[in-house]
């Protein structure tokens, strides 16, 4: 358990907490926290599903700017690798991920929710990546999954002006998946992700990394990896089970053992 971030485990859901006030601003101790959490989210298998959490008030307000003003190119050029990496461990883990958003969750905060499979957010939060107000761009993966999740020409539109999105215009552009009020964000966020405990987590995984690995390359590697991890799961418990179940039972019967 980290200073600042820590993993909380609850009925197979793992949040992830930061915990830094005022803001959860992500300083390097912050990124590498999170890079831990990461790692042991993915390794812990009472961990079935996980959410991304700031607390009550807000999400994230971003990099920690007073960290980052004294450095210069070659500060930052040995630091950015390890930066975006810290996030990339986020989006790696091979479990379904749901970022709770409440408040703020602008320049690495929204990289952060970005990292997620799903976004749940309070009809108060404020989205954005407002990097180039400072003279830079997002350097923690903004650039390439923001344009992935909305498409190239609105990611420019929020990257490019740095502008600010409500709830409701993140819904309406695919940055945001659902609007809850501001105290349910949690709870909703967590009652998805239980969706998820019971099911054949190696089957979620491949489905994961099915669609994650298809998005970073042409049609027919996408489709040879589908192929690969489709068969390669005739090789689990879980399908014997699922489909003796169907067969036996009809759909939605299977009692998954995650094996």
């Amino acid at each position: 358990m980290g200073e600042f971030v820590r993993l909380e485990v609850e009925n197979g859901v793992g949040t992830i907490r930061l915990d830094r006030p005022p803001m959860n601003a992500l300083n390097k101790q912050v990124q590498e926290e999170l890079r831990a959490a990461a790692g042991e989210a993915t390794d812990r298998a009472d961990v079935r599903a996980v959410v991304i959490y700031g607390g009550p008030k807000l999400f994230a307000a971003g990099a920690d700017i007073k960290e980052m003003a004294g450095q210069g190119y070659a500060d930052m050029a040995e630091r950015a690798g390890a930066l975006s990496g810290a996030f990339t461990a986020v989006a790696q883990i091979p479990k379904p991920v749901i970022a709770a958003i409440t408040g703020y969750a602008l320049g690495g905060g929204c990289e952060l929710a970005l990292t997620a499979d799903f976004r749940v957010a309070g009809d108060n939060a404020k989205l954005g990546q407002p990097e180039i107000g400072l003279g830079i761009i997002p350097g923690a993966g903004g650039t390439q999954r923001l344009a992935r999740l909305i498409g190239p020409a609105k990611a420019k539109d929020l990257i490019f002006s740095g502008r600010f999105v409500g709830a409701e215009e993140a819904l309406a552009i695919g940055l945001v998946d659902k609007i809850v009020a501001p105290d349910e964000v949690y709870t909703a966020a967590v009652e998805w992700a239980q969706t998820f405990v019971n099911g054949p987590a190696l089957a979620l995984r491949a489905a994961k990394a099915a669609v994650d690995g298809g998005l970073d390359g042409d049609l027919e590697s996408g489709l040879r990896l589908e192929s690969h991890l489709f068969a390669a799961l005739f090789a689990t418990e879980d399908k014997k089970i699922g489909m003796e179940s169907f067969v036996e039972n009809g759909p939605g019967k299977a009692k998954f053992v995650g094996r």
